[in-house]
Order: C-alpha cells, then sequence, then structure tokens
C-alpha cells in the first residue's frame, strides 16, 4: 500500500460508548495481510490507535482506544482490550480476554491471551506466552536506576527483562553479579525468588 492510500475507515454509525469515549467499528477498504478488502474489525477510538501502515489488524469485537496503539504486523481479537499508552507491536498477537494498558508493551513473537492482564512499565517480547495473571511478573521502581522487573514464560522457561537487557533467570543473575552492588544483586535476586513462586507455583 501506499503512503497515502488507507488500509481501513471508522464506521461512524457503528459505535460504542465507555467511559466518556466513542470506539467506532473498523472497516478494511483494502485486502492486506489475511484481511480482505470489506472485512469488519474490532472497535478504536481514532486512527492513532491503528496504523494504516503493514498489515496490524483489530478483529472481532476487541478494544484499542485512550493513547494505545497497534502496529507493525500485530493483531488484537477476540474480547481483548488495548488502552493507556500501551503500545502492541511486531508480530505480537493480544486475543481472549486479555487486556494490555498503562505503559505495557508486547511486541516480537509475543502471545498474551486467556485471562492475563499485561500492565505498569511491563515488556513481554520475544517468544513468551501469557494466558493468565500468574504467567508474567514484575516489580517497578527496582535496581540502581529504580525501573521495571518483568519476568514471564518463554518458550524454553523463564525470561527477564530488565532496561535494554532480555534473557534467561540465569544469565540475569550472572549479569547482575558482573555489574551490581551486593545490595543490587541481592534485591534482584530476592525478586526472582518471588517471580517462580508466583509463575510456576
Amino acid at each position: 500500500m501506499t503512503q497515502t492510500q488507507k488500509k481501513y475507515e471508522l464506521l461512524k454509525d457503528d459505535k460504542i460508548e465507555h467511559c466518556g469515549r466513542t470506539l467506532y467499528r473498523i472497516k478494511a477498504l483494502i485486502s492486506f495481510g489475511a484481511v480482505v478488502a470489506g472485512q469488519l474489525g474490532g472497535y478504536i477510538e481514532s486512527e492513532k490507535n491503528l496504523d494504516q501502515c503493514d498489515d496490524a489488524w483489530v478483529y472481532d469485537d476487541a478494544w484499542v482506544y485512550d493513547d494505545a496503539r497497534v502496529y507493525g504486523d500485530a493483531w488484537v481479537y477476540d474480547d481483548a482490550r488495548v488502552y493507556g499508552n500501551a503500545w502492541v507491536c511486531g508480530d505480537a498477537r493480544v486475543y481472549g480476554n486479555a487486556w494490555v494498558c498503562g505503559d505495557a508493551r508486547v511486541y516480537g513473537n509475543a502471545r498474551v491471551y486467556g485471562n492475563a492482564w499485561v500492565y505498569g512499565d511491563a515488556k513481554v517480547k520475544s517468544f513468551a506466552v501469557i494466558s493468565e495473571h500468574k504467567m508474567i511478573f514484575w516489580a517497578s521502581n527496582v535496581g540502581s536506576e529504580n525501573g521495571t522487573l518483568t519476568v514471564f514464560n518463554g518458550k524454553d522457561g523463564l525470561i527477564v527483562t530488565r532496561g535494554c537487557f532480555t534473557g534467561t533467570v540465569e544469565e540475569f543473575l550472572a549479569k547482575s553479579a558482573e555489574v551490581h552492588d551486593d545490595k543490587t544483586k541481592r534485591e534482584y535476586e530476592l525478586l526472582i525468588e518471588v517471580a517462580k513462586s508466583r509463575i510456576l507455583g
């Protein structure tokens, strides 16, 4: 599609009201990715919520609103909700009754579904699979930079993200031991233990 060609339009006569906001059903104007021209999608508040480029799409009765953005080749479908300042991008999929909100980011090949909630400053990426609340753990205002630590189920075990780091629990703890003082290192060790307890049971 060209820079000026729109892939969808907002249907002004098919809308829902939610907390003082108006969300409009979308309709594909052209065929792209798995979407065919004329296909109805889910509901968005404005064009800022769904990119007019690439193959991103909001399906079914999913909602995307506030300053949330869906772009790249991402899909949001079923009864999922994406709002706040959340981003869903890359090849990510958010579906079922999942909610992504706050400043959360879901990207790469991540999957968020079922009754899962991803919110705050959480980042879910790579091959993450989040299907319920207990499959992800995060703690904010931690470490020497007062950032957010996120631990979630990956394809081959638990994955940790913190700042620009993404890797296994073992890799994270080894890196922490290498670069942090004893207090910060211990803080991360304790948080990882809590995350394991919450996620793995």
